[in-house]
């Protein structure tokens, strides 16, 4: 059965609505970002963020449904991000879908922002025609996020559908289980939309997020925000001498899938302020910064090779730990895919990194394109169709969640 959903994405700071066809077919996506805005003040304010969400949500959705080229009445239900992120945020993109999905009298179906990370691995797989195995190992990456679960099929998904969820409008029903080219439900052991999934945190950051590190890193060196792709990109140009700091592994008492960035940070801090040669060409960045030079092209001229090594070995160590600690998860549990999404995921080093290990170990590795790696409502009406289906549907009574758990 054919099921178009509408997604709606606004937990921080991008506002994003797209329409997708069964769970893996996107019509159309589109995200307005809020970079500009918060630029200046080197991270997200929520205040700023809610208020950009409230003039963009409109335009947004009718773009989306535009390039669809479908209006409201071609739409079978509607998946919103119910958490976690950012309370304001969050109740824009709910109190928007609760009041458009009643006008049309067709199902609300809330969703975790971080599950909808998990199914843009899902949605990226389905467009280029592959599958991964479970049970897999995801790393969800982010400013905001960097954890890791154990994703298995739950027991019985894809065969019955669920009764409709607490809430529910009286008379909705979820669609039979969707049948593949064969005319056979999809085998729970494939990892692709139809089915719903069971999740198990097996560990996460202490302190800082990985991407959030990076945010913090390029602001102590004047390099402007947001600080992971300038720092990916400076990375790659580095040369082959000697790193003026060393980052040794990072060493956890207790759970040895948990991570902590923190360190790495102040470690560039106290770097920096022991060595007052960098100080010249930090001012000269923030000039350039403040008079709008913020490209790429523009800052690589005023890095010197000493902060481009320092840059590399910063994302070296960010990059090992990453990939240590998630395939040592996905080792434990003889995970048969490791799947990495998130915005960082979108990050060069890190990609080749694990292509790499995955090679070796012949575990398969599993990325969204980088369009799908950072926030977007793709991911949503995707990580929607499985609880459409299974009847997981709320009420007016939806509410955000801003500590919202998967696992």
């Amino acid at each position: 059965m054919t099921a178009t959903i509408l997604g709606i994405e606004s937990s921080c700071d991008e506002t994003a609505a797209a329409v997708v066809s069964d769970g893996r077919r996107i019509l159309s996506s589109v995200v307005a970002s809020q970079i500009s805005i918060h630029r200046k003040y080197g991270g997200v304010v929520p205040e700023l963020a809610s208020r950009e969400h409230l003039r963009q949500i409109v335009p947004v959705v009718r773009e989306a449904l535009l390039q669809a080229e479908i209006d409201f009445h071609g739409l079978d239900a509607i998946g919103v991000t119910r958490g976690p992120g950012l309370v304001g945020a969050l109740l824009v993109g709910i109190t928007y879908g609760k009041t458009l999905a009643a006008a049309l009298d067709i199902p609300l179906v809330p969703v975790n922002h971080l599950e909808g990370h998990v199914h843009a691995v899902f949605l990226e797989a389905a467009q280029a025609g592959k599958g991964a195995k479970l049970p897999a190992v995801c790393l969800i990456v982010s400013g905001g996020h960097t954890v890791i679960y154990e994703v298995r099929a739950e027991e019985g998904a894809g065969n019955n559908a669920r009764q409709p969820a607490p809430g529910s409008k009286p008379g909705l029903q979820a669609p039979a289980p969707a049948e593949n080219e064969s005319g056979h439900g999809l085998h729970p052991g494939l990892l692709g939309p139809q089915g719903l999934f069971s999740y198990r945190k097996m560990g996460g950051t202490r302190d800082d997020a990985a991407g959030e590190a990076y945010d913090k890193v390029a602001k102590l060196l004047a390099l402007g925000y947001p600080g992971g792709p300038i720092l990916d990109r400076l990375a790659a140009c580095a040369a082959a001498a000697a790193p003026p700091i060393k980052f040794s592994p990072t060493k956890i008492k207790g759970n040895a899938y948990d991570f902590s960035f923190s360190g790495m940070k102040t470690a560039v801090l106290y770097h920096l302020r022991e060595h007052p040669e960098y100080h010249e060409e930090i001012h000269e960045r923030n000039s350039a910064i403040e008079r709008g030079e913020r490209s790429f092209d523009q800052l690589l001229p005023l890095c010197s090779p000493q902060t481009l090594a320092l840059i590399h070995e910063f994302q070296n160590a960010v990059v090992r730990d990453l990939l240590e600690r998630t395939m040592a998860a996905a080792e434990s549990i003889s995970a048969a895919s490791v799947l990495v999404s998130g915005g960082v995921a979108a990050n060069s080093a890190l990609r080749a990194a694990f292509e790499e290990r995955g090679r070796d170990s012949g575990i398969a590795v599993f990325f969204p394109s980088r369009a799908l790696s950072t926030d977007n409502a793709a991911m949503i009406a995707a990580a929607a169709y499985p609880r459409f289906r299974a009847g997981i549907f709320a009420g007016a009574e939806l509410n955000a969640d801003p500590a919202l758990a998967l696992a």
